[in-house]
């Protein structure tokens, strides 16, 4: 019975369509808040700051008639400052070529930038501008005067895509939005078992949502330079999970902020963590964090490897 239970986890109707769908952009265009948008539930953690993201991380839909997996990739940028910045940028470019459909997010609210313009030239450079779709996140935003200048300006960036206006925080134009995305996608079988949607360990996206507060509460340099490790994660009696971290941090300073006032800031940090996995996992959390100075991880390699931050 378990032999013909696996073999039907993968059987498809007749046209079926699957594929993979790169999310790709400047920072901040909103395509982890898309991503979570389509799958109605909280997949990438998503804060106002950019390069919120920093590794890639798929999103599984699953119909009877296709399975559409959304690649989220982080930010692209023109002039990465340190290694930490070429891994993302690298991880991002990566996706490209093995992408069914790439969708192309810009943010409409503002004009076209030297950023939208470079990526442009490398979809053009990559030859793949025939599966390009063009997304124009945050109509909301934009004033309707503005939208067919804006739409103009950022269409002949890339006059051969298809595109469509939408705001992913509304959720207007997202249902033709998805009807554009399944439309170019092959006929093929799914690749993962229909409940399956993501492909990150639970100890994984807990070390975002960690990040995530992180992001959220501190200002300035001091976020963009932490990495979590997660040091133990285990499922308890009695629905729960014990879960301990490690916050790395370059600075002394940034210890000491992070930490806060007698832990105070800490404290808070790891309480707004927890509420979120424990709304993730249905069960109640444990949280332990401890902070610890790595001086200038994000220009070492063997740190980066040691954090998850490598693509070989």
């Amino acid at each position: 019975m378990e032999a013909d239970t696996a073999n039907t986890l993968y059987e498809t109707v007749e046209g079926h369509r699957s594929g993979f769908v790169a999310l790709v952009g400047r920072p901040n265009v909103g395509k982890s808040t898309l991503m979570n948008a389509f799958m109605q539930q909280k997949i990438a953690i998503v804060t106002p700051r950019p390069q919120t993201t920093r590794t890639r991380q798929l999103g599984i839909i699953t119909e009877p008639h296709y399975q559409m997996i959304f690649v989220d990739t982080p930010g692209i940028i023109r002039q990465p400052r340190h290694k930490l910045d070429a891994f993302m940028v690298e991880s991002a470019v990566e996706t490209l070529a093995d992408a069914d459909v790439v969708l192309w997010l810009v943010d409409v609210a503002e004009p076209p930038g030297p950023e939208d313009a470079a990526i442009a030239a490398r979809l053009k450079e990559l030859g793949v501008t025939a599966n390009v779709i063009l997304g124009m996140n945050k109509l909301d935003l934009l004033a309707a005067a503005e939208v067919l200048p804006r739409t103009e300006a950022f269409r002949a960036l890339l006059p051969d895509a298809a595109w469509l206006p939408f705001s992913a925080a509304t959720q207007a134009g997202l249902p033709e939005l998805l009807e554009m995305l399944v439309a170019r996608l092959p006929e093929g079988p799914r690749y993962y078992p229909p409940d399956q949607v993501t492909d990150a360990f639970m100890r994984d996206i807990a070390a975002e949502m960690i990040r995530e507060q992180i992001m959220m509460q501190l200002r300035d340099e001091v976020p963009y330079g932490t990495a979590v490790q997660i040091l133990e994660y285990k499922e308890r009696p009695n629905d729960t999970t014990y879960i301990s971290a490690n916050i790395f941090v370059e600075r002394d300073t940034h210890k000491r902020i992070l930490i806060g006032a007698k832990g105070a800031q800490l404290r808070e940090i790891g309480a707004a963590a927890r509420a979120e996995i424990e709304n993730m996992i249905g069960q109640q959390v444990y949280l332990e964090l401890w902070v610890k100075v790595q001086p200038k991880w994000r220009r070492d390699e063997n740190a980066l490897r040691r954090f998850g931050y490598t693509n070989l």
